[in-house]
């Protein structure tokens, strides 16, 4: 599994239910031309709204709705992209290590 950084131009953006009534999130992106959707985990919980938030902070912007059009970098492989990243900011999101971060962080009952 190759991983490499390259820039890309998210197009578009998907925020709502997918087929099986999980809600749900992906960045559609396009790097020269290769298409590659980032997202698809279930935002459940608190952990959903920190899916959206970090993605929103990383990136640089202030709505969901300004993400088509922004221009960012990815951390990718053939089949998946791992973490997607300011274009110019040293900033990550890398949603599979961030969740455990976010679970552990979490005040317990």
């Amino acid at each position: 599994m190759n991983r490499e950084i390259r820039n890309a131009k998210i197009v578009s953006t998907t925020l709502g239910y997918e087929d099986h009534g999980i809600m749900t999130a992906f960045l559609h992106t396009l790097s020269g031309s290769n298409g590659q959707g980032f997202g698809g985990y279930a935002l459940n919980g608190k952990w959903g709204m920190e899916f959206i938030k970090q993605t929103l902070k990383t990136l640089g912007v202030e709505s969901w709705e300004e993400l088509p059009g922004t221009h960012c970098r990815l951390d990718a492989s053939n089949d998946k992209i791992h973490r997607i990243g300011h274009i110019i900011d040293d900033r990550w999101f890398e949603p599979s290590v961030d969740l455990k971060k976010f679970e552990s962080e979490a005040p317990k009952r």
